[in-house]
């Protein structure tokens, strides 16, 4: 039987440190795996506006498509709104003393960025990733 989008969306991916260390590049395993923040405008996926998709970079999880991405000026990749809303799970962010939302991979728990309330309509959110925790799969032409 075939994996529907529901149930392929909610299975989790687990793997212990030594394997993502061996799959991930040392920023990818620090950003993902760690809660790290790759500096700002030096990502690969910044800049990109081709039609696609962005996934995980842990797991290739479908994250967000390409329409919903935009330039929002903040240094690191901005999306309006996720490919499917169980696609990433949202969590309280008190560190550094400051209060955000983290977003993590709902498939393998990895950090992603944050998501702040500051974005354009209709959502009117802003989903600030880390251009090292996605892939890029353009669309056929």
């Amino acid at each position: 039987m075939p994996d529907t989008p529901e149930k392929t969306a909610t299975e989790k991916v687990v793997k212990t440190e030594a394997e993502w260390r061996a799959q991930l590049t040392p920023e990818q395993y620090h950003i993902l795996r760690e809660k790290g923040t790759e500096r700002p405008y030096t990502g690969p996926l910044e800049f990109n506006f081709e039609s696609g998709s962005y996934h995980c970079a842990g797991c290739g999880a479908l994250l967000f498509a390409s329409g919903a991405k935009y330039d929002s000026g903040c240094g690191w990749p901005a999306f309006m709104i996720p490919a499917d809303s169980k696609a990433i799970d949202e969590h309280e962010d008190s560190s550094y003393g400051m209060r955000r939302v983290e977003v993590t991979c709902a498939k393998c728990g990895g950090h992603l960025g944050h998501v702040f309330p500051d974005g354009p309509r209709p959502t009117g959110l802003r989903y600030c990733i880390n251009s090292a925790s996605l892939t890029f799969t353009k669309a056929p032409e």
